[in-house]
C-alpha cells in the first residue's frame, strides 16, 4: 500500500498544479490584457514542456530510479512555484510563460515515473481501475485547485471579468491589475515551499523497485518505434489530452464571455464530472467493460456533448437545474453546463490508453512511457488550434474540432489498441 500511496500524493499534485491553469487563464487574460489566443499560450508554455523535456527525463529517471526522479521532479515544480513571484511583480507575460514551463518540465519528469509504476503494481487487466483512483484524486485536486485560487487570490475582487476590469477608468484599472498580480505572491510562494518540503520527504522515503524486463523477450531487437499500439496510443492520448484541456481550461474564458461570474472557479464544474466519470469506470471496469470499450464509450459520449454544446442555448439554465438546481451549486447556462460534462467523456480515456499502449513492450516500457508521455503536448497545441477557431469563428462553433479527437479515441478503442509488429 505504500507506494500506491506515494503515488496518489503524487497524482493529487499533478491535479491540482495542472488545473490551475483553468483559473490561472482568465485571470492572466484581465491582468496582462491579453485575447483568446494570447491567453491559451499559458497553457501551451505549461503542456510543451512534456514535448520537449519526456525523453530527457525519462534518461534521468534511467539513471537514477523512481525515487530520485520524483525528489528532483518534485524540486522543479517547487522552483516554478517560486518564479511565479517576480512574474507577478514584473507582470511581465513572458515570465509567467517561463515559470509555466518550469513548472510543466517538473511535472513531465513526475508523470514519466508514475504512469508506468502503477501500472505495474498489480494485474495489467486491472491496471484502468489503478490509475483511475489515481485520476480520483487528480480530478479532486482539480475541483479544489481553482476554487482555492479563487479564494486565495480573488477574494477581494468578487465578481471580476474582463468585462468589468475593461470598464474601468486607466488609472483605476491599473492600480486594480497591480493588487490582482501581487495576490498571487503569497499563494505560490507557501506552494513552492510545500514542495520543496514533500521532496525532502520523498527522499528520505523507500521505494519498492519493478521488474520493466519481466517477461520480456531477451531476443527482441525491436525498438520502441515499432510497437504501433505504443504509436497510436501515444497519438490518441495527444488528441485526448487536448480536448481534456479544452473542456478544464476554456470553460472559463467561454463563461467570461458571457459575462458569468467568478469564472476562474468554472473549471470545478468539468473536474467534479471527470471525478463522477472516474467512480463509474471504476464500478464497470473490468467487471463489466473492458478497456477497450470504455474508449469506445467515452468517444461516444464525447461527440454527443461536442454537437450539443453548439446547438444549446447560452441563456437557459434548463440541464443544469435538471442535474443540480435542487441544490445549493450555481446552476450555468446550458452550453457552459455541456463544456463540464465533457469531464465524464474524458474521464476514463486516460487511464484505459496506459496499458493498452504499454502492452507487450517489456524492457522497451520507460523509453514507451516517456513517448506518451510526450504525447501530454496535444494539452499545448490543440488549444491553441481551438483559440484560432475562436477568433476565425466564434467560442461556441470552435467545440466541433473536439469531434475529431473523439473520433480519434473511438477507432483505438475499436482497432488501434490491438496492432502489433509482424513478424519477420
Amino acid at each position: 500500500m505504500l507506494p500506491i500511496i506515494i503515488i496518489g500524493v503524487l497524482f493529487f499534485i499533478f491535479g491540482f498544479i495542472t488545473w490551475l491553469n483553468g483559473a490561472l487563464i482568465p485571470f492572466l487574460q484581465i491582468v496582462s490584457d491579453l485575447n483568446e489566443f494570447q491567453a491559451l499560450l499559458i497553457a501551451f508554455s505549461f503542456y510543451i514542456a512534456y514535448t520537449v523535456m519526456a525523453l530527457p527525463m525519462s534518461w534521468i529517471l534511467e539513471k537514477t530510479g523512481y525515487k530520485l526522479g520524483i525528489v528532483y521532479g518534485l524540486s522543479l515544480v517547487g522552483m516554478g512555484s517560486f518564479l511565479f513571484i517576480p512574474a507577478a511583480k514584473t507582470q511581465i507575460f513572458a515570465v509567467f510563460l517561463f515559470a509555466q514551463f518550469t513548472m510543466g518540465a517538473g511535472l513531465t519528469l513526475l508523470q514519466t515515473a508514475a504512469n508506468p509504476y502503477i501500472v505495474k503494481l498489480g494485474p495489467s487487466e486491472s491496471a484502468a481501475a489503478r490509475i483511475a483512483v489515481m485520476g480520483i484524486l487528480n480530478k479532486l485536486a482539480g475541483v479544489l485547485a481553482p476554487l482555492a485560487f479563487t479564494a486565495l487570490v480573488l477574494a477581494e475582487f468578487a465578481g471580476v471579468n474582463a468585462a468589468s476590469i475593461a470598464a474601468l477608468p486607466a488609472l483605476e484599472r491599473k492600480i486594480q491589475i497591480t493588487n490582482m498580480a501581487n495576490n498571487l505572491i503569497m499563494p505560490y510562494f507557501a506552494m513552492g515551499l510545500s514542495l520543496c518540503c514533500l521532496a525532502l520527504i520523498m527522499w528520505r522515503i523507500q521505494m519498492p523497485t519493478t521488474d520493466d524486463n519481466a517477461g520480456a523477450d531477451t531476443n527482441d531487437k525491436t525498438t520502441v518505434w515499432r510497437h504501433p499500439q505504443l504509436i497510436w496510443g501515444a497519438i490518441s492520448l495527444f488528441f485526448y489530452v487536448g480536448v481534456e484541456v479544452i473542456a478544464g481550461d476554456t470553460i472559463g474564458l467561454y463563461g467570461s464571455s458571457l459575462g458569468l461570474d467568478n469564472v476562474t472557479a468554472l473549471t470545478s464544474y468539468t473536474m467534479a464530472a471527470m471525478v463522477l466519470g472516474y467512480f463509474i469506470g471504476l464500478a464497470v471496469i473490468p467487471r463489466f467493460v473492458q478497456q477497450h470499450t470504455v474508449l469506445v464509450l467515452s468517444a461516444i459520449v464525447g461527440v454527443l456533448l461536442s454537437v450539443g454544446i453548439v446547438l444549446s442555448s447560452d441563456t437557459s439554465t434548463t440541464v443544469a437545474d435538471v442535474l443540480w438546481g435542487w441544490s445549493n451549486i450555481p446552476v450555468l447556462p446550458n452550453s457552459v453546463t455541456l463544456i463540464a460534462l465533457l469531464g465524464i467523456a474524458n474521464a476514463m480515456v486516460w487511464p484505459a490508453i496506459w496499458p493498452l499502449a504499454l502492452a507487450d513492450l517489456g524492457k522497451h516500457t520507460a523509453k514507451g512511457s516517456a513517448l506518451l508521455i510526450m504525447g501530454i503536448a496535444g494539452g499545448a497545441i490543440l488549444p491553441l488550434v481551438y483559440g484560432g477557431l475562436a477568433e476565425l469563428t466564434n467560442p461556441k462553433q470552435a467545440y466541433l474540432f473536439l469531434l475529431s479527437g473523439y473520433l480519434l479515441i473511438g477507432w483505438y478503442g475499436l482497432k488501434g489498441y490491438k496492432l502489433r509488429i509482424k513478424a519477420s
